[in-house]
């Protein structure tokens, strides 16, 4: 997956579970190309695309910021206090006992996608 898509997932899923929330501010693209060490150019063309989607909101001289539409569409579907996240946590626990490793519980994570989600 591009870098720059790999940021705009990481905003969408901040989203979903409620870690970003309307009018939070998201770092400056100069500065997550520092922290990332990716081209500015990346996380600039990342921050377009949140703008595109109406996630995000551009503020001249400002920043950018979590916009309206971005947080009621995150409300109308909370994630963070689903019963299926605390499935999914005890899930890993059990994954973790079990001994595998990540790669092996991404792998199990990817088929069960592809099987219920095409």
């Amino acid at each position: 997956m591009a870098a720059y898509l790999q940021i705009v997932q990481q905003v969408q899923e901040a989203l979903r579970l409620g870690i970003l929330m309307e009018g939070d501010q998201l770092p400056t693209a100069a500065r997550v190309a520092r922290d990332t060490k990716l081209n500015p150019n990346t996380t600039l063309k990342a921050y377009r695309e949140l703008e595109h989607q109406g996630l995000v909101e551009p503020r001249p001289g400002v920043g950018t910021f979590v916009s309206r539409a971005a947080a009621e569409q995150a409300k109308a579907r909370p994630l963070a206090d689903s019963p299926l996240r605390g499935e999914l946590d005890d899930w890993m626990r059990r994954a973790r006992v079990a001994g595998l490793e990540w790669g092996d519980v991404s792998a199990l994570i990817t088929a069960a996608r592809a099987e219920h989600y095409p």
